[in-house]
């Protein structure tokens, strides 16, 4: 990680009382975590824009009727290096309504020289806590 503030746009599907998450892990603090869909905001790109794209990267799929919710500042530690993000978090529907139906999404991510494939699944929102942290910080507050 560098010592910038990187720009994020992330989104909330949700399905009942489920939403879907990326499934993560840090080797140094030895903890599974989640965070929703998203990633980077390139320069010259809307939020919004940066949102479809990553969704369409990370799952091949498409969104539609994205609503912005929120903006979280989130300072956090990973991998024993610290990060620094400020999120503009999305509420979106997928176009494809199969993908509410499947357990788990195979995804992957990028650090633009290597792939890092993950797996994406639908978790109630009461599932989360110290034990299974949602990321990032403010977020389980703000979707209760």
């Amino acid at each position: 990680m560098s010592n910038q503030i990187r720009p994020l746009a992330i989104c909330i599907f949700r399905d009942g009382n489920r939403i879907l998450v990326g499934e993560g892990y840090d080797p140094v603090k030895r903890e599974t975590f989640y965070r929703p869909l998203g990633g980077g905001i390139e320069f010259g790109e809307r939020a919004e824009e940066a949102l479809r794209r990553e969704v369409r990267e990370e799952i091949g799929a498409e969104i539609e009727s994205p609503v912005y919710l929120l903006t979280l500042e989130n300072i956090f530690t990973f991998n024993g290096e610290m990060g620094h993000e400020i999120v503009m978090v999305f509420d979106a529907r997928f176009t494809d309504a199969a993908l509410y139906a499947q357990k788990t999404i195979a995804g992957t991510e990028t650090d633009g020289t290597q792939n890092f494939p993950f797996k994406a699944l639908w978790k109630n929102l009461d599932e989360f806590g110290a034990n299974a942290p949602l990321y990032p910080d403010g977020l389980l507050d703000a979707l209760q």
